[in-house]
């Protein structure tokens, strides 16, 4: 049987909390707000499924474009391509 290849697939280590941040995370950080042209680092928190952007991106700094709904969209540079990231505020830092 051919293994699954979701968005989650070979996220072991990525997705993982360390002891002393696992449970729910701080209400405050899923109201954060963001300006357009702020700079984010994409930090994914697992504990949080929604809005969760893909994990390639895990670890990159972009510019705040816009917003889409409760979420904000990210420009990330994916080697030499730009990429728009869609992601919720629990899972950017400000820079």
């Amino acid at each position: 049987m051919k293994a699954s290849k979701g968005p989650r697939s070979n996220t072991r280590k990525i997705m993982r909390k360390k002891p002393r941040d696992r449970g729910m995370s701080p209400i405050t950080k899923g109201m954060q707000e963001f300006e357009e042209g702020e700079r984010v680092n994409i930090v994914i928190d697992p504990g949080v499924h929604k809005g969760m952007p893909f994990p390639r991106f895990q670890g990159l700094t972009g510019v705040v474009v816009g917003k889409r709904g409760a979420a904000f969209e990210v420009s990330v540079k994916d080697g030499n391509k730009a990429k728009t990231v869609v992601a919720r505020p629990e899972h950017l830092v400000k820079n």
